[in-house]
């Protein structure tokens, strides 16, 4: 009489064992962008969309969840799908400084798998502006402490991060204006409301001809701006920007995540996608999961002290 539910439990084991075999993806992955189109998270998604397809021949399937800044998305991804077959985009510093800030969400409930570029930071002015050198603009600063306005993406982002640490190293005051997003930064700047802005790299290719690039937050130089110095060399030591990758909800397996992993760090390798992203402006990073908490505490150690500075956190 008990030989039908052996033979159940039997079936059922044989199941969940082909589960665990079964290839990823098994079905088309949905990508949720926490912004509206348009932007470069959108941008960099459908430039990893055609590989992802052709690596797995599964669809990468984008959808726009804009909203917070991020924060609508992120603080829904716990409730999202956990077999590998969601996945979200990331941003940072947004996540490391949403939460203490009263997000809906904690940092360490975002499992991150991936991070895949960095936009870094850059500072513009008008073609036309006064301002030649990084120095005439340090120059103005120091004689007219205040006076000095720059444009950024919001307040607790990276451009506010990086107008806080030029601040603090030139023991200067600028002002700081902050606009809800790039685009509205850039045009603020060309429209002549402020001096200068703190954007990135990628707006100095977008709005080139309108703008003039006075340094850049690198190693060294961009590859588009072989003209344009890195902070480092004029004195700076300064690197960075935002950076961007891809989350899972945190119940996702370990192994899918580190099959996610693999497959964008593929992405990473493809020569084109590599020059299309250099020619808008970004600059390729292919952090796999392995590596992403030393990662995440070097974030914590850049953005987290200039986040007090700036008077967003305790």
């Amino acid at each position: 009489m008990y030989r039908p539910i052996r033979i159940t439990i039997v079936a059922v084991c044989l199941i969940w064992a082909a589960s665990l075999n079964a290839e990823y993806p098994e079905k088309p992955v949905e990508y949720v962008i926490p912004f509206g189109a348009g932007g470069e998270s959108g941008v960099t998604a459908r430039l990893q969309q055609p590989i992802f397809q052709k690596l797995t021949k599964r669809d990468l399937v984008i959808k726009y969840r804009p909203g917070g800044g991020g924060a609508v998305a992120w603080s829904q991804l716990n409730k999202m799908m956990d077999d590998g077959h969601t996945i979200v985009g990331v941003n940072l510093p947004h996540i490391l400084l949403q939460p203490i800030r009263g997000a809906n969400y904690r940092t360490e409930d975002l499992a991150v798998i991936h991070i895949f570029h960095y936009t870094p930071h850059a500072i513009l002015v008008r073609e036309k502006s006064q301002y030649k050198t990084l120095a005439d603009l340090i120059e103005t600063m120091n004689a007219k402490p205040g006076k000095v306005s720059f444009s950024g993406s919001g307040r607790g982002t990276a451009n506010h991060l990086a107008q806080v640490w030029f601040d603090e190293r030139l023991r200067a005051k600028s002002a700081y204006n902050s606009f809800k997003g790039t685009a509205a930064a850039v045009t603020a700047l060309i429209e002549e409301r402020v001096d200068a802005g703190w954007v990135y790299t990628t707006a100095g290719v977008k709005y080139s001809s309108k703008v003039r690039m006075l340094a850049v937050a690198m190693d060294k130089r961009h590859a588009k701006f072989p003209d344009v110095p890195t902070f480092h060399e004029l004195g700076y030591d300064f690197v960075g920007g935002a950076y961007r990758g891809i989350a899972v909800p945190n119940t996702t397996p370990e192994d899918i995540r580190m099959k996610i992993s693999d497959i964008f760090a593929e992405i990473d390798r493809e020569p084109a996608y590599l020059a299309e992203k250099a020619a808008l402006g970004f600059v390729p990073l292919s952090v796999g999961y392995k590596d992403i908490p030393a990662f995440m505490t070097l974030r914590r150690v850049e953005y987290l002290p200039l986040a007090r500075e700036a008077g967003l956190i305790d």
